[in-house]
């Protein structure tokens, strides 16, 4: 089911060429960076490496909106270590996440639920909901 959005709050608009040995730049001028492939040795980053930066970001976000619902305080050294793998199966390509989340001095059944209420609630995270595999650790 894909949900309509009623108020656009932001758009992120760029423009890429060469694909994975190309460039992306946003249209504002603030994003300009070389791409490479994974695991290659040239200069720039990956697909793969924005979208855990994006989503390990936003992830964090979830997670303050969670601890204000929680009435629990977001530690200060709060942070999200993403995991994004490339990956083919027979002749397809696939992407699978692990989002390694650190909340240190919170209990840990209040960290869990924080943890699963921003995984409820991040863009990013209902994005990829039944579309990639995706596993949660606290550590």
């Amino acid at each position: 089911m894909i949900n309509a959005i009623d108020t656009v709050l932001y758009t992120g608009k760029t423009h890429t060429t060469g694909g994975r040995d190309g460039q992306a730049r946003s249209t504002d001028g603030r994003l300009d960076i070389k791409l490479s492939p994974p695991g290659g040795s040239g200069a720039g980053t990956n697909p793969e490496q924005l979208l855990a930066a994006g989503w390990s970001a936003c992830f964090i976000g979830a997670m303050g909106k969670a601890c204000v619902a929680l009435k629990v305080a977001l530690p200060s050294d709060v942070a999200v270590d993403a995991e994004i793998d490339l990956g083919k199966s027979e002749n397809a390509f696939f992407l699978q996440a692990r989002l390694n989340v650190s909340l240190p001095g919170l209990n840990p059944a209040i960290a869990r639920s924080v943890v699963e209420m921003a995984h409820q609630t991040c863009p990013y995270s209902k994005a990829t909901r039944g579309n990639i595999d995706v596993e949660i650790n606290l550590v």
